[in-house]
């Protein structure tokens, strides 16, 4: 601790977050204590909230360290636009704190229920989203009440993200079922932490290994699980990658999904909620089309068997492998920050927010439909990355060089959220639109599957197409003819 600095706390926001952070320091006693709020609402200012003083306004808060100096900076502003947090994040880094933390996104925190344990170290993509939109989650999660809910992918960033704000629905149990022990083991130590703290409602929380690509196994934990809602979002992803395994994406992602839904329809599960990406419209990468087929076999359902239905989004801020966890690490390198092309951009939500809504949707949704969170205006990379290298207190190109590598196999100088001949309509429920859709296929699906089926699993009458990735491709170039053939193939 830097010299004459007191182990104290100022919580930036005199609000109902600010203030349960408050009283839940002084309950434990041993985290520091709070040596005021800051806030910048005149009726507050001047004036004490639970005994504690508030100063203000915000941007004089080096004069307040000064007479009472603290170690830390506490943002409980959940509900505060992305601008307004930039600015005050500005202002705090320039007073000096040693760790500056902060409360998540209104869509994070219900019916007042802020607790210390949430609170987590700034970044970057906290800065970059769009202002969050109060959506009412305790309300939207009234559905899911006293159910017994699966989450596919629980160990990945949407699913993690979507487990957490479960915690508040009264679910009977969650199930979070990933086929990475680690990935699985974190988010199940968090969520019971979570509860120890007080954070939602109790629900038993049973952590699930397995396989989506092991069809008989699916079919046996379904049966066991007896869920109500199944929240898919278990996925390979990584474009370049996928490339590469191209038979591994179809695997896991298209025929994964069928053994998933498949299992969903014979144990009668009432509820589906398949996520999906920008990526699967007119997809080039394989990756985009295991995710369009995919979407399909869930849109196929038959009807009157479930409410099975698909909600797309584009990127995420901040998830594992993306570019934000990228362009850090190469910013605290040193540089250089490696982006595409200079007009490349993409389409961005923060993972709070598109989880909430993908809740929100699993619940006002309808079997059969495609839904499309709106995700504002597409974001150019280069923007991103001169944003992150500012964050970090750099200047960009000066202090941090930007390089322009070109693009990599699979990916696309932009995406869009529907195709050219489709129009999204606005279903009352704010930034969720549904997608009328037409036949994709012109009856040709089955076939379509049959024959990738035969190259993705071994069939002794057609040993030749075992893994025969060539083939796997010319038979998604036949019914999909905007994928791109590939530029090169491993050595494997």
């Amino acid at each position: 601790m830097k010299k004459g600095r007191h182990d104290g706390i100022y919580i930036v926001g005199a609000g109902f977050a600010g203030r349960a952070l408050a009283r839940e320091l002084k309950d434990k006693g041993n985290l520091g204590s709070v040596t005021a709020f800051l806030d910048d609402d005149p009726e507050k200012i001047g004036g004490a909230v639970d005994g504690i003083p508030v100063y203000g306004p915000i941007a004089d808060v080096e004069k307040f360290m000064a007479r009472a100096p603290a170690s830390e900076a506490l943002i409980a502003l959940p509900s505060s636009a992305r601008e307004r947090l930039k600015s005050i994040y500005c202002t705090l880094s320039r007073a000096d704190f040693e760790r500056i933390r902060i409360l998540p996104d209104l869509s994070q925190i219900v019916d007042g229920e802020a607790h210390l344990i949430q609170a987590r170290e700034i970044d970057a993509d906290d800065l970059l989203g769009r202002s969050p939109v109060n959506i009412g989650l305790k309300k939207s999660l009234d559905y899911l009440r006293g159910r017994r809910v699966v989450i596919t992918g629980a160990g990945g960033s949407i699913g993690r993200e979507l487990a957490r704000q479960l915690l508040h629905g009264g679910a009977e149990r969650l199930y979070l079922l990933d086929h990475e022990e680690n990935s699985i083991y974190e988010i199940d130590k968090e969520l019971h932490l979570l509860q120890e703290e007080g954070v939602g409602e109790k629900a038993t929380v049973v952590p699930v290994l397995g396989d989506l690509q092991d069809r008989d196994y699916v079919r046996f934990i379904l049966r066991r699980l007896r869920a109500d809602v199944v929240f898919h979002a278990a996925a390979y992803k990584h474009v370049p990658m996928l490339e590469y395994n191209p038979i591994e994406a179809v695997k896991n992602n298209t025929f994964g999904t069928k053994n998933l839904v498949d299992a969903a329809i014979e144990c009668g599960i009432p509820r589906f909620v398949f996520i999906s990406t920008d990526k699967a419209v007119r997809p080039n990468s394989v990756y985009g089309a295991s995710k369009m087929l995919a979407e399909e076999i869930v849109l196929k359902r038959r009807p009157g068997r479930g409410d099975f239905m698909v909600v797309r989004f584009g990127n995420v801020l901040g998830s594992r492998g993306s570019i934000v966890p990228l362009f850090k690490r190469q910013i605290l390198k040193g540089g250089p920050v490696t982006v595409t092309h200079p007009e490349m951009s993409r389409f961005f939500m923060t993972i709070p927010e598109a989880s909430s809504l993908v809740l929100k949707a699993g619940g006002v949704g309808k079997g059969g439909d495609l839904y499309i969170l709106d995700m504002g205006e597409p974001i150019l990379i280069r923007d991103l990355a001169e944003s992150m290298i500012r964050f970090y207190g750099f200047e960009p190109e000066t202090e941090i060089p930007i390089s322009y590598i070109g693009l990599r196999p699979g990916e696309k100088m932009h995406e869009t959220l529907w195709d050219t001949d489709e129009r999204p309509m606005p279903t009352g429920y704010s930034r969720i639109n549904r997608l009328p859709r037409g036949e994709r296929f012109n009856g040709s699906f089955d076939c379509l599957l049959s024959k990738l089926h035969a190259v993705c699993f071994f069939d002794p009458d057609k040993p030749a197409l075992y893994r025969n990735r060539r083939e796997l491709r010319a038979v998604l170039r036949e019914y999909i003819p905007s994928i791109e053939a590939p530029r090169d193939e491993p050595e494997y």
